[in-house]
């Protein structure tokens, strides 16, 4: 185990944050803390224009939001109540990201009040599913996030938990489960009682047009997985083809879970996912029921077809 441990360390050396982008210390390492950052209410926050239905198939909370902008605003809020809540019942708040339009979904929380609000040393950053390739790779989740988020807000660099590329697929996949499993057993993640699998403070998801979620593609049998935490796919339908993806026990003991969905081009999907209609081929969205709490975030165009 410890050898794997030194793997990831050594594929991501420590790196000046004035180069982009850093590759972030993603081993199960003792990290440095940040001093506790306070929370103060949200005066004068931008409200958002939201409307919540319910929906004969919906087994969460469906929040429809007039635009994009007023769901990153409602997103913003949610993560950071959660955040809140979490730090002040333990020294942790796990934070697992998707890639696509998500990450660009959390821009608020980049602003005040969250920016100055959020307790950013307790957050401990994992990906949900990520393309086998370079870290400064175009197609890289890892760049995207770091790009568009991480660089922006002081969260410790040894809390930020990215692949080791250098592996293959199969490689990337054991080792990141291999990583994950020492944190569960060091208590920095917390482990489902009911199903012994991780047990994610927050999993926020993106979903693509054809339903996928993470890597997890209608009709492949990763969708099936139900004893690995981590797995791999290398004929991924999605182009890169080598990818590494929780699995969807993974995903489903998560303590909370948020579907962020936008853009006319998915409303099908969300149709199926959530209205009451025969559908021969489930979608993998359809598959996720966590142990805690489902919510969706859509803007209308996403909700054009509910």
């Amino acid at each position: 185990m410890a050898a794997s441990f030194r793997a990831l360390s050594a594929a991501l050396p420590n790196q000046s944050l004035t180069r982009s982008p850093p590759r972030f210390l993603a081993a199960c390492s003792l990290s440095l803390r940040l001093n506790s950052v306070s929370y103060t209410p949200r005066r004068g926050a931008t409200r958002a224009s939201m409307a919540e239905i319910v929906t004969p198939k919906s087994k969460g909370k469906v929040k429809v939001f007039d635009t994009e902008e007023d769901l990153a605003v409602s997103l913003a809020e949610y993560a950071a109540d959660l955040s809140k809540k979490s730090a002040q019942r333990k020294d942790s708040f796990t934070v697992v990201l998707s890639g696509g339009s998500l990450v660009k979904s959390l821009r608020k929380l980049l602003e005040q009040p969250y920016i100055d609000s959020v307790d950013w040393s307790k957050w401990h950053v994992f990906w949900v599913d990520e393309r086998v390739v370079p870290k400064d790779h175009p197609d890289s989740n890892y760049l995207l996030a770091y790009n568009e988020f991480l660089s922006k807000v002081p969260i410790p660099t040894g809390n930020v938990y990215a692949i080791n590329d250098a592996l293959s697929a199969e490689g990337a996949a054991d080792d990141y489960e291999t990583c994950l499993k020492h944190l569960v057993k060091t208590k920095t993640i917390d482990q489902s009682e009911s199903t012994g699998f991780p047990k994610f403070d927050l999993m926020l998801m993106g979903m693509g047009p054809d339903g996928h979620i993470a890597s997890l593609f209608p009709g492949h049998p990763l969708v099936h997985e139900n004893e690995k935490w981590v797995s791999f796919i290398t004929e991924s339908p999605k182009p890169p083809p080598q990818r590494i993806s929780f699995t969807l026990p993974v995903i489903n003991s998560s303590a909370n879970i948020a579907l962020v969905v936008a853009g006319a081009g998915k409303a099908t999907a969300v149709h199926i996912a959530l209205s009451d209609v025969s559908n021969s081929d489930v979608l993998p969205v359809q598959l996720v029921e966590p142990e805690g709490e489902l919510s969706w975030f859509l803007d209308k165009e996403a909700a054009s077809k509910l």
